[in-house]
């Protein structure tokens, strides 16, 4: 899946589940994403072993677009971090790459030089705090910018707050405290695609399916945020058909350029 298409199954899935339970499978998670409607999600390197799950689902499913998060993008603190956790490090970006990621998170802004090795060859969403962070990653060729954390940064109000001003332009991914109580706010405030983690999900039910490894009920919430995002946006953007438009059409519609050369 090359750059463009990699951009076309986030915006049309409009939701990026943050896989960070080492309690669930991951190939079956993914599994119950596509059941759901959602054909992507980022592997976060918070979670044990992440190069050897991130290779078992590129290999299991070759048409699901595996991202990786939680990189740290700089060669120094990833040295102090190894040194300290040597039995299970965490990978560069440039290791996640080669091992098959085909889209890059980070909490934190991406360095110069991620920016000069791989912006334009696969999808970059840095994660930004502030409009000056946004249009600076932007500037160096990020496709989507995370504003992360949303819940301490202002949530759907941040996003409205910082948008205007940047001239809605630029497509921002609010990660961290979204929930279906306040999906609705961000897709108002212009956002096409979220991120969440397992949080969304009611604690009961996900400690049902954790302890019973109930995929088919994981599927079955998912299916619920999926069409929670489905709906609203359709309401917003009642032209365009979202399951089914390109990444340009995308941009035409929505007036948000992602970066694609």
């Amino acid at each position: 899946m090359d750059i463009k298409g990699t951009i076309t199954t986030l915006l049309q899935d409009g939701f990026i589940l943050v896989f960070n339970q080492d309690k669930l499978d991951i190939v079956r998670t993914a599994e119950a994403l596509v059941k759901a409607g959602v054909n992507n999600m980022e592997l976060t390197c918070r979670i044990s072993k992440p190069l050897e799950k991130l290779a078992r689902l590129r290999k299991e499913l070759p048409d699901f677009a595996a991202g990786v998060a939680s990189l740290i993008d700089s060669a120094s603190m990833l040295e102090v971090y190894n040194r300290v956790n040597a039995q299970d490090p965490l990978p560069s970006v440039r290791q996640v790459v080669d091992a098959g990621a085909c889209y890059l998170v980070s909490a934190v802004n991406f360095s110069d030089e991620s920016f000069k090795s791989f912006a334009g060859r696969i999808p970059m969403i840095p994660g930004c705090g502030s409009a000056g962070e946004v249009v600076g990653q932007f500037s160096k060729g990020a496709n989507l910018c995370k504003v992360f954390p949303a819940k301490q940064l202002g949530g759907p109000a941040f996003i409205k707050a910082i948008d205007a001003p940047l001239h809605k332009i630029i497509s921002l991914v609010p990660t961290g405290g979204t929930n279906p109580g306040n999906i609705p706010d961000y897709i108002d405030a212009g956002v096409l695609v979220l991120g969440g983690s397992f949080s969304m999900i009611e604690k009961a039910t996900m400690k049902k399916i954790v302890d019973e490894q109930d995929y088919e009920l994981l599927a079955e919430e998912l299916t619920a945020v999926k069409h929670l995002i489905d709906t609203l946006r359709g309401e917003k953007y009642p032209d365009i058909d979202f399951a089914r438009a390109s990444a340009e059409e995308i941009s035409e519609a929505t007036g948000r350029d992602f970066n694609i050369a």
